[in-house]
């Protein structure tokens, strides 16, 4: 035991450094907030916070056509008879799929 407690590494005794090992590895590895769920947690919150800007994109995206459909009866009869298959009665409708 004289043994264990005579070396020192940073000031401490091997015997304080294998306690305050096991200490730093229940604090991160063994507990609920260990380093694993915080990896985990910080790769989430990117991909969350990534898909948050590519909807407020398309969000101002949309407006700008919601926008655009509004002020123009030209475009907004385009777009009824692109998304919506309308047509007028004196023409045929041929629809081609890829």
């Amino acid at each position: 035991m004289k043994l264990l407690q005579s070396k020192r590494t940073f000031g401490l005794s091997v015997i304080q450094l294998l306690i305050l090992g096991a200490l730093v590895a229940i604090l991160f590895v063994f507990s609920d907030s260990n380093i694993f769920r915080w990896t985990h947690n910080q790769t989430t919150i990117h991909r969350l916070n990534t898909q948050i800007e590519h909807y407020r994109r398309q969000a101002e995206t949309n407006s700008r056509k919601l926008q655009e459909l509004r002020s123009n009866a030209q475009d907004l009869e385009k777009f009824a008879r692109e998304n919506f298959l309308m047509k007028r009665d004196n023409e045929d409708l041929f629809i081609i799929v890829d």
